[in-house]
């Protein structure tokens, strides 16, 4: 077999079809943490048999709007499969008025991406969010502050649909957010050290707000926040707002404190002090550089195909209906049909 014989055969609609059948398999049947190098496989597959059908088939060469077609096609499958090299999906929590340090909960990156959260150094205010009857989330406003690459001050209110963008990276709210006690461990000897405990999502979780701390020592700290109004009540439009009234019960080992802000608790090595309460709010983080070039060949493929099928289609325009010329005049003795 030459080249160019199995160049056309590798190029056929029916080895096509094919290789769209199995990403369609591999799509459906291997799992996600698996996912990333088998389906760049298929669209490199995918990829050679769209250009070995553009090589050997010279009805893409004749006809310039199939031709564009087919190409954009290509840099489609193309981008989709770099964009998976590419691109990051991760999560991560911020306390109120904390600088984001650029650590994530967890991710999943590509092989190619280069990480560079740690550029991404915003914080936030706090937030707004309404709840309809029956604690139906409505639309969530969160206050961000940065500085752009000229170093001036920067203001943004994002939301779950409505992103925070820095560098190529789109930071949305998600709908995990609730209080954050911070606690002071001062230690007989040595510095104070101030943490944050993110207790379970409010209001999803309001009857289990406490979590477990661990002090600088590794020393476990049960904690649970005593709400006694009811901040959001299901049976009316509400929004998402501090306690009025609160105490935080901090247990280590076999002693108990229930204390007000401001207050501690004194326990081998040192003094556990209860700050204040604030909040903190997650977040989603995605990064794909090829979406922009992505949407610009969709619309190019559209707009070729859309543009080969108006030229296949078109009906011919039909010549105007001309007058008949006059008959010739016959010879004297055929006018009776002599001879």
């Amino acid at each position: 077999m030459t080249p160019y014989s199995w160049a056309a055969h590798f190029g056929s609609l029916r080895n096509v079809l094919v290789v769209l059948a199995l990403l369609f398999g591999v799509v459906l049947g291997t799992p996600e943490g698996w996912l990333r190098w088998p389906l760049t496989a298929v669209f490199a597959l995918l990829s050679l048999q769209l250009l070995a059908a553009l090589v050997v088939h010279p009805a893409f060469r004749r006809k310039l709007p199939l031709l564009v077609a087919h190409l954009a096609l290509l840099a489609l499958v193309v981008l989709a499969g770099l964009g998976r090299l590419l691109a990051l999906d991760g999560r991560f929590e911020l306390t109120q008025g904390v600088p984001f340090d650029g650590r994530l909960l967890d991710q999943r990156a590509g092989p190619l991406h280069l990480h560079g959260l740690d550029r991404l150094a915003f914080l936030h205010e706090g937030f707004e969010i309404d709840y309809a009857p029956g604690l139906r989330r409505g639309v969530t406003r969160n206050t961000v502050h940065w500085r752009d690459e000229a170093g001036l001050a920067r203001t943004a209110v994002i939301g779950d649909h409505r992103p925070l963008v820095i560098d190529g990276y789109r930071i949305y709210t998600s709908p995990n957010k609730g209080f954050a006690p911070l606690l002071r461990w001062q230690p007989a000897q040595g510095t104070p050290v101030l943490g944050a405990v993110h207790l379970p999502s409010f209001p999803m979780h309001a009857l289990r707000q406490s979590r477990e701390w661990r002090l600088p020592d590794g020393r476990a700290v049960w904690v649970m926040l005593q709400i006694d109004d009811k901040l959001i009540d299901p049976a009316a439009a509400a929004r998402f707002r501090m306690p009025a009234e609160h105490s935080l019960v901090l247990r280590v080992g076999d002693a108990r404190h229930e204390l007000a802000p401001g207050q501690g608790m004194a326990i081998d090595g040192g003094t556990l002090v209860y700050e204040r309460l604030s909040t903190w709010m997650g977040y989603r983080v995605a990064y794909d550089p090829t979406l922009p070039w992505l949407l610009a060949s969709a619309l190019l493929a559209a707009l070729a195909l859309g543009w080969h099928y108006l030229l296949a289609f078109r009906v011919p325009a039909v010549a105007p209906d001309l007058p008949m010329p006059a008959p010739a005049a016959l010879p004297p003795g055929l006018e009776t049909g002599g001879t």
